[in-house]
């Protein structure tokens, strides 16, 4: 049944590139038109690299990130409506809401990288269109809790990056709660009980640690206090000797006289 899904997919990014996709269970193979390889030529004088994805899958991944140079709209708008694009790296380029609109015609598109962009929560609905998106990346963005109820609408969505984003703890919790089956990273909430466990560990250390002091500077104290003590008797048992001594020394004196 995943397999029959896949296909239908597949024929569905043809429909929507013009291209011919042949799906089968040991790989992809997608004939391209002229049109499309034109297309991709474009793409690549737009500043991305361009690769296909394996030996027996020519669908592609498409980075914008190591480009020489600035890249905005324009350059990105390259890809639009390729639906046999697996992957996207746009990452600290300078696309911006506008720009993300042009993204949502990759039916294909499984895996997109945004971290670093000009990407907002009004940016982000444009996304809802692309049905088998499983991996987003939208670190250092301008995403707040607004946008959680849009992340849990991303039904092929599995994993979603947040760092340093405007997203709270509260936020983090309402999507867990919406979507149990996505992993989200960093998971606030998590992290916050991990933190919380960690300083009640360190708390716990730091009494654990000061009471042994204070039973060690204790045990000191009263070590030395008998210790003064034995000294204290001692001498006074050398001195008591002492007079003894003296005493009987002139009882002797007195009976030679």
């Amino acid at each position: 049944m995943k397999f029959v899904s896949k296909v239908i997919s597949f024929v569905f990014v043809a429909i929507c590139s013009g291209a011919i996709v042949n799906a089968q269970e040991d790989g992809v193979t997608i004939e391209y038109s002229d049109t499309d390889k034109q297309r991709i030529a474009q793409i690549e004088e737009a500043g991305a690299s361009v690769l296909e994805v394996a030996q027996n899958d020519n669908r592609l991944n498409v980075a914008f990130h190591l480009a020489s140079g600035e890249i905005g709209n324009e350059q990105i708008a390259s890809v639009k409506d390729l639906g046999f694009i697996l992957s996207l790296n746009l990452r600290g380029t300078k696309l911006n809401d506008e720009g993300v609109a042009t993204l949502g015609g990759l039916k294909g598109l499984e895996r997109l990288h945004l971290e670093k962009t000009e990407l907002t929560d009004a940016g982000l609905k444009h996304l809802l269109t692309l049905e088998n998106l499983s991996y987003l990346n939208v670190y250092g963005t301008k995403v707040t809790d607004a946008a959680i109820e849009d992340f849990a609408k991303m039904k092929s969505l599995k994993k979603v990056y947040i760092w340093e984003t405007e997203i709270t703890i509260d936020g983090v919790a309402k999507l867990k709660e919406m979507r149990p089956d996505l992993k989200i990273i960093p998971d606030l909430v998590v992290e916050k009980a991990k933190a919380e466990a960690e300083a009640k560990r360190k708390a716990e250390e730091e009494a654990a640690k000061k009471k042994a002091e204070e039973e060690a500077k204790k045990k000191a104290e009263e070590e030395a206090k008998k210790k003064a003590e034995e000294e204290a008797a001692k001498k006074q048992a050398e001195e008591a000797k002492k007079a003894e001594e003296a005493k009987k020394a002139e009882e002797a004196k007195q009976e030679e006289k």
